[in-house]
């Protein structure tokens, strides 16, 4: 009975563009519209700031802990002595050995292959979404222990074998990003074209296809990079001591200077990160494409 009264009173109306300007006015859809954005824009920051928190407490928690060197009081010891502990210089460099090597295998390997798998063989991206995916599905110390039953002696003696398993271990992340890459492009269209003005395959990847991918390879790049940094369970059954595993066999000696250290690490990480991102976007920006 009352919807048809209010129907009834709706429709007894002389003029139905009161109706409707009723419907827009300021108390009707249009503000209940407005509240629902500001509300998703407050839930947002909500989200946001708890983040945040959850992100930047720990290592509020860590430097201060890492400040408290000598007694209660805060000393900047554990970051002064940090350069001077014994084997610390050792272990970065060779991180910094590890990711250079491994990168420059990763993107030797894998971006001729994605070209080719999409410019000839497209049925085949099913089949490498899978083998690609198959070091996150096989865990870290399997393969590192199979690795070395059958590497040969020589290779064992020296960390690059180190490298070669992580351009294993960064496959699926490099592969998807070039992928991604190779996937927005006319591939063939950029192909054809420079064939027919006479370039040959060489020319064609390090003048056409690569300029054209630069997001793809800096994006392969970064990624690879952050996992050769962060990497400890390899490196420590490979018995060697890169920067990771520093960290965790000096924290048996001092805490505070390998908190100081593992801080050191995350930052050292976000500077290369943001340094080869700023290089590529600055290279990106003064000469594109041709």
């Amino acid at each position: 009975m009352s919807v048809g009264i209010g129907v009834a009173g709706t429709l007894g109306r002389s003029d139905p563009l009161q109706v409707i300007q009723e419907s827009r006015s300021p108390g009707g859809s249009r503000l209940s519209g407005r509240g629902g954005w500001r509300s998703l824009r407050v839930w947002r920051l909500v989200v946001l700031a708890l983040a945040g928190l959850y992100f930047l407490v720990p290592l509020w928690a860590a430097f201060r802990f890492s400040l408290n060197y000598v007694g209660p009081g805060f000393s900047d010891q554990a970051y002064t002595q940090l350069t001077a502990q014994q084997g610390f210089s050792t272990a970065i460099w060779l991180s910094v050995q590890l990711a250079i090597v491994t990168t420059i295998v990763e993107l030797a390997i894998m971006v001729p292959t994605t070209i080719y798998i999409h410019l000839r063989l497209p049925r085949l991206k099913r089949v490498m979404d899978f083998v690609t995916a198959l070091p996150i599905v096989v865990p870290p110390v399997v393969l590192i222990l199979g690795v070395l039953q059958v590497a040969p002696n020589r290779l064992k003696s020296t960390p690059f074998l180190l490298a070669l398993e992580y351009v294993v271990l960064a496959v699926p992340f490099s592969y998807r990003a070039l992928d991604a890459g190779v996937r927005s492009l006319d591939l063939q269209t950029l192909v054809d074209a420079s064939r027919s003005l006479g370039g040959g395959w060489l020319t064609t990847m390090r003048r056409v296809l690569m300029p054209n991918m630069r997001v793809a390879i800096l994006s392969a790049t970064v990624l690879t990079v952050a996992l050769v940094l962060g990497e400890f369970t390899m490196a420590s059954l490979d018995l060697q001591q890169t920067f990771p595993t520093w960290i965790v066999v000096f924290d048996q000696t001092n805490a505070h200077v390998s908190v100081a250290a593992s801080l050191m690490a995350l930052l050292l990480t976000w500077v290369v990160l943001i340094g080869i991102s700023f290089f590529g976007g600055a290279r990106g920006k003064s000469g594109g494409p041709r």
